[in-house]
């Protein structure tokens, strides 16, 4: 690991002016992704500014639902009983990413900001756009390794199906997001609160985070200098019927090869409403619309949700090695809907 600067604050005026003074700085909060980063040498940063003791750990209530501080942590927030009583969801998702080690270090704000765990991105003497660029950008001023992607026609077992089908963007990164709290957030309808140097704005979950495009380096809708502060969750109707489904190839701290976060609003046998969100498939946790608006008012079915599940796979693209996610993604739709309406 490189000698770096190390600055602590305590307000998030102090941390945002900190990262804003000079390139190649990075916020530090739990460090679970970030320190494995350095180690690798994968983000050299010049500064550290440790942000520990900002007081953005609460959860509470508000007019219209739950305000979650950036800081508070994935097991609190997992076992808060708020969080369990309105919204399984999240806390089933937050129980289903990592070790409980991890979780009692990880923060809601840092697991929003892991980036991927390609092992191309993680090892810098392979092509990689997403990590290259990084570091030829504003931070070190020349690549970190050679450029390309060396997923695509290499080892792609874990990569993505969704977000890569325009030309432009194929051939520039196949790489997944890791989380399993962010599908549930993006199901859930959430806002992210930020502050920066040009004062605060409200971000839509779904957007917060960006398909590679021409930037695959850039993981987020973040400007320079901006600061997570804390995330909006609606109440809705959905806490009777959630379901969060990981498919992986272990059952204790492993990445999902597939996983799906259900939520459904049920009268008698009949969907009122429903939310769906899928991880494991594209640069950004990737939501269902199509089989959202698909299975209103309809009966909750297998026969509905296998219709459901094929209006989801429109534009599905397999690598080779990931061809497998063809077959197991909407089959894992079926399964997350099934066991949320409780007609499995």
């Amino acid at each position: 690991m490189n000698p770096f600067q190390f600055t602590r604050v305590t307000t998030p005026k102090a941390a945002i002016s900190a990262v804003t003074k000079e390139s190649g700085t990075y916020f530090l909060a739990g460090g679970t992704n970030l320190i494995d980063l350095m180690k690798r040498e994968v983000i050299v940063p010049e500064r550290l500014v440790d942000i520990n003791k900002l007081p953005l750990a609460t959860i509470e209530k508000t007019a219209t639902g739950l305000r979650i501080g950036a800081m508070a942590k994935n097991s609190t927030v997992a076992e808060n009983e708020l969080v369990k009583k309105n919204f399984p969801l999240l806390s089933q998702a937050l129980n289903a990413g990592a070790s409980a080690q991890l979780r009692n270090m990880a923060t809601v704000g840092g697991n929003m900001m892991q980036r991927t765990r390609c092992s191309y991105f993680y090892d810098n003497t392979m092509p990689c756009n997403k990590r290259s660029p990084v570091q030829a950008g504003p931070d070190k001023g020349e690549p970190n390794g050679p450029t390309g992607c060396g997923a695509i026609g290499g080892y792609n077992r874990m990569h993505a199906i969704f977000g890569t089908e325009a030309s432009d963007r194929s051939e520039k990164c196949i790489a997944v997001h890791p989380s399993d709290m962010c599908i549930a957030l993006v199901a859930l309808d959430a806002t992210v609160n930020v502050s920066g140097p040009k004062g605060d704005r409200k971000i839509p979950f779904i957007d917060f985070h960006r398909l590679p495009g021409d930037m695959p380096q850039k993981d987020n809708t973040l400007q320079p200098g901006e600061l997570i502060m804390s995330v909006d969750l609606p109440m809705n109707s959905f806490a009777e019927n959630s379901h969060y489904l990981k498919v992986r190839d272990r059952a204790s701290y492993a990445f999902a090869l597939i996983s799906v976060g259900a939520g459904v609003s049920m009268k008698g046998n009949t969907i009122q409403d429903v939310r769906l969100a899928m991880g494991g498939v594209a640069h950004k946790p990737w939501r269902l619309t199509a089989a959202e608006q698909f299975l209103k008012g309809k009966p909750a079915t297998e026969a509905n949700f296998k219709q459901a599940a094929a209006l989801a796979m429109k534009g599905a693209k397999g690598y080779g090695e990931n061809d497998f996610k063809l077959t197991m993604a909407p089959n894992s739709i079926v399964e997350a809907l099934k066991t949320a309406t409780k007609t499995a």
